[in-house]
């Protein structure tokens, strides 16, 4: 497939290219004409941006951009990584042209801040979690056990601490949620879509994606992430996206998780959407069946939990979920919200905060935040 940065539906880069993919990503460097994501902003330095809304003037202005950069103080770029165990793309300039992998890059989504400056990030490409220092210096990452070897060449130290089966992520579905415990001793992480297990056949009609609770520690002055739980989040069934107006819900695979923000006492909120329309969840792990070195991690498992969309007979309960809000950015629901929410938090005063993703504006899209009252979310 022929993906662009942040486009990842093969028909959309070639409708905003007015291209055929073959012609868009020809066969160059031993790469196959159509394969490959697209990057027009190869060198594009990824960053944290600290935002101001003013709800009274519908506006909202930048007031501080930290730039993420390696330790040598090599700015962090989207590019993908060098994987050998989990799958990867080649990644193109914006001609077509095959460039190199950065085993230094991040695909930066969820983020978390602690008290004391620093920040964890959720990668969603190779996949896992970084830690950043206050200056926006990536201090250490965290990849699933076995892939840690691929970054070998990266200017920070990688730690393979996360459970092995989240290499069999899709490629470009890995982590895209972080949120973090009351009191400061625990991330969770949500994988956006079902792994690709055992095969992408699998990963076509899965429900079943995994939430990881991770415990923050230390071993001398090096921050260690290790899993202390996982659960099982169902995905809701595509049909009813489609029974809302979405044209753009055909399969299982049509939704994913792009976001999770901590409500306290293990609440969460998701979101849950495809590209024209999100669902918010309120989500409890209360009761819900800790997987965490059970079988459903062993990839010799089968059926594994991506082909058993039934949990009647495996004994696992999954998080409870409780739908809060429909955002949908169709004319025909009346008060249309912006495509592709991928971002969520609470304000002070109990408003519901959701902003879009862009895309960079490739295809005209601006960003936009937007203040909901009256969900019912709150902190428990």
């Amino acid at each position: 497939e022929c993906h662009g940065e942040a486009i990842h539906v093969t028909s959309e880069a070639v409708d905003l290219i007015e291209g055929a993919a073959d012609a868009i990503c020809p066969a160059a460097d031993d790469v196959k004409a159509g394969a490959g994501r697209v990057y027009p902003t190869p060198d594009y330095n990824v960053a944290i941006y600290q935002i101001t809304l003013d709800p009274a003037s519908s506006t909202f202005t930048v007031t501080k951009t930290l730039p993420m950069t390696t330790p040598k103080g090599n700015p962090i770029v989207g590019l993908t990584n060098p994987l050998t165990i989990a799958a990867t793309e080649v990644p193109r300039d914006g001609s077509g042209k095959p460039i190199a992998q950065n085993a230094n890059s991040i695909d930066a989504e969820g983020f978390v801040r602690l008290p004391d400056g620093r920040f964890f990030i959720g990668e969603e490409n190779a996949t896992g979690v970084a830690e950043l220092s206050p200056e926006g210096v990536i201090v250490r990452r965290f990849v699933p056990a076995g892939t840690e070897k691929d970054f070998a060449t990266a200017d920070y130290p990688v730690s393979g601490s996360l459970p092995a089966i989240l290499a069999k992520r899709t490629s470009n579905r890995g982590i895209e949620s972080l949120s973090m415990s009351d009191d400061g001793r625990y991330l969770y992480a949500l994988v956006q879509n079902p792994l690709s297990n055992p095969d992408a056949k699998a990963y076509g009609t899965a429900l079943n994606t995994r939430l990881l609770k991770l415990q923050l520690g230390k071993d001398g002055d090096a921050t260690t992430l290790t899993p202390v739980a996982e659960y099982v989040y169902q995905l809701d069934d595509w049909q009813d996206f489609k029974a809302l107006g979405a044209t753009d819900a055909a399969k299982a695979s049509s939704l994913r998780i792009s976001e999770m923000t901590a409500l306290g006492h293990d609440h969460f909120m998701v979101d849950e959407r495809t590209d024209q329309i999100a669902k918010i969840f309120e989500i409890t792990l209360d009761g819900a069946t800790n997987i965490l070195g059970a079988p459903w991690d062993d990839a010799a498992t089968s059926p594994t939990l991506e082909q058993s969309n039934d949990l009647s007979a495996t004994g696992i309960v999954p998080v409870t979920k409780t739908e809060r809000l429909v955002a949908s950015s169709l004319e025909m629901s009346g008060h249309p919200y912006p495509a592709k929410i991928e971002g969520m938090s609470l304000t002070p005063d109990g408003k519901l905060l959701l902003v879009n993703d862009n895309d960079f504006g490739i295809a005209g899209d601006t960003t936009r935040f937007v203040l909901v009252d009256g969900t019912d979310i709150g902190p428990r």
